[in-house]
């Protein structure tokens, strides 16, 4: 493989499926039993607030046992502290009250999942779905669960009920996109995400996927309009930056490319993937000597295979 089919392979694998069962959905009220998004790093300020909101459903619980929803509740804010083993606990005690509470299944799932016990999330979806056959989230995560542990056809099937319920589910095309890409059904895959697309022009991860099926049937400028896209929607999307120098190299836009890394370099300083794909980049227009430098940094922050490219 040579260097620059290693980079793309590396560089697009940070996008894979495998993601947390609680990627997507955006972050909904507590009070409809769906947990929101986690942050990724939780400040001060986010930590005082999560415990004063688990402080005041501790009073609510000592005032009333018996409050299923104050369970909930309290069960989210714990999974927002990343205490899933203490949110599956709460979450348990609001089932235990009301063993028809679809919310609680859902939402304990979702914490089995973060703790990466997928068949556990799945029989909590299966539940939820038993109890209200007609909600779209049970099927969506169960989809996700699937998809982790690469039963993709299981994972599409999932996703195609849950836009038969919702025909206009943008995320649901994505999740049904990304499994088909998985599979190598690159074409079934961008027509789902040119219709979660068609329903959300604002959902930028849907361009990120389009723009890598694209790329895999060697459609790099049509890629790159994608990446493009994606940015201006969101320009913190380091990864869509990523991916974009990487169509350009290979629409022979190096310089353009090395212009991306750079940018990538400036917001994130520590990112080994951009001085080692800048490095490919620099070769590619004769500037052995940048490349080499840029090699030495990627070594330096742990890539082995930048070292050796310096030693050639």
């Amino acid at each position: 493989m040579s260097r620059r089919t290693t980079a793309i392979a590396a560089a697009l694998s940070v996008l894979a499926i495998g993601s947390p069962l609680m990627n997507g959905c955006g972050a909904k009220s507590i009070v409809t039993g769906e947990v929101p998004n986690a942050a990724a790093d939780l400040n001060s300020e986010d930590i005082l607030s999560l415990n004063d909101e688990i402080a005041d459903f501790n009073q609510v619980i000592e005032i009333n046992p018996k409050d299923a929803l104050a369970y909930l509740n309290r069960g989210v804010a714990k999974f927002n502290l990343k205490d899933y083993q203490g949110s599956i606990a709460d979450f348990n005690q609001a089932i235990e009250i009301n063993p028809q509470f679809a919310g609680a299944f859902i939402n304990r799932g979702v914490s089995k999942g973060n703790l990466k016990d997928y068949q556990g999330a799945i029989g909590d979806f299966n539940k939820a779905i038993q109890i209200n056959p007609q909600d779209t989230l049970p099927y969506t995560k169960r989809g996700l669960a699937k998809s982790i542990l690469s039963n993709k056809k299981g994972a599409i099937a999932d996703f195609t009920k849950a836009i038969e319920i919702n025909p206009q589910y943008a995320y649901a095309y994505y999740l049904r996109g990304t499994a088909k890409d998985e599979l190598k059904d690159y074409q079934e895959a961008i027509a789902d995400f040119s219709k979660a697309i068609e329903i959300n022009p604002e959902l930028a991860i849907a361009y990120i996927y389009r723009g890598m099926s694209k790329s895999n049937l060697k459609d790099y400028n049509g890629a790159n309009i994608d990446y493009k896209k994606a940015i201006k929607i969101n320009p913190q999307y380091a990864a869509i930056i990523q991916n974009l120098g990487i169509a350009k190299i290979e629409l022979q836009d190096h310089q353009a490319a090395i212009d991306d890394y750079t940018k990538l370099i400036e917001n994130n300083p520590q990112s080994a993937d951009a001085y080692e794909n800048r490095g490919i980049a620099r070769e590619l227009v004769g500037d052995l000597k940048g490349a080499c430098i840029d090699w030495r940094i990627a070594a330096d922050l742990g890539y082995e295979r930048s070292a050796a490219w310096v030693k050639m």
